[in-house]
């Protein structure tokens, strides 16, 4: 029988990309999981409310055991959008979808924030109540400059490049930039550099009293660092899978 559409409007499909992070879990898997505890209980809160993918490209791992790392995830509250890298036979029904296509630079729009600033797009405008930014059609920006401190539970988020803020990062707040991280005030939230795959981004801060910090998927909490360093001007690189500091003079 040939069912008749009356109703002649389309279903709107549309892409969109948004930023995820990417857990790759290690082998012994129980080690692995008790660093991921360590860094959960010095940083209150990361995981909550994003969307992480699991990479499982380089686990030797059955559908058994990759349903069992799934759960300890889930009593970490860490939720697992999709699995990367996994052979067909790993999946089963109920489980997270298998993604294909990750890429470390994402189509992006430009930001809308009237307090963000572009360098180089003068005609990006501001609108939205959030500093959690959906940057649009922004391949001619490489930088934005954020002129106001950035509160509690904000989030500045810029895969594209660097993330300059002339005021400070209260605790809570985070930046999170694809290039390099200037804080032009006291950092006391958490800065991610190279967020989408960048070994050569770096961060400043005028003040240091970071909760957390990582560059390129590596990560330092407070506790890490060194106490000379704290409450100084510091720039912080990596070398091999190193985050390496020294104070700014």
């Amino acid at each position: 029988m040939t069912k008749v559409l009356t109703d002649t409007r389309s279903i709107r499909i549309k892409g969109r990309s948004f930023l995820a992070l990417v857990l790759s879990p290690e082998p012994p898997l129980d080690a692995w999981l008790t660093r991921l505890d360590d860094l959960a209980s010095r940083s209150a809160g990361f995981f909550l409310g994003r969307p992480v993918v699991l990479d499982v490209a380089d686990l030797e791992i059955d559908r058994a055991g990759l349903k069992r790392l799934i759960d300890e995830l889930g009593k970490r509250n860490v939720r697992i959008m999709g699995i990367e890298g996994g052979r067909p036979s790993l999946f089963e029904p109920g489980m997270p979808p298998a993604m294909k296509g990750g890429r470390p630079a994402p189509d992006i729009e430009i930001p809308a924030e009237p307090t963000v600033e572009p360098v180089g797009a003068a005609s990006a405008k501001a609108a939205a109540s959030s500093l959690q930014m959906e940057p649009q059609a922004a391949r001619a920006i490489s930088s934005i400059v954020i002129r106001e401190p950035v509160r509690s539970g904000q989030s500045v988020i810029f895969p594209e490049g660097d993330v300059t803020v002339v005021g400070s990062v209260a605790s809570g707040a985070e930046i999170i930039a694809g290039g390099s991280v200037h804080i032009y005030g006291t950092l006391r939230g958490r800065a991610l550099a190279g967020s989408v795959g960048n070994a050569s981004a770096r961060i400043f801060c005028r003040r240091l009293e970071a909760e957390l910090l990582a560059i390129d998927g590596v990560y330092k909490t407070a506790e890490d660092m060194a106490p000379n360093l704290r409450g100084q001007a510091v720039q912080l690189w990596l070398e091999g899978d190193s985050i390496m500091a020294e104070r700014l003079n």
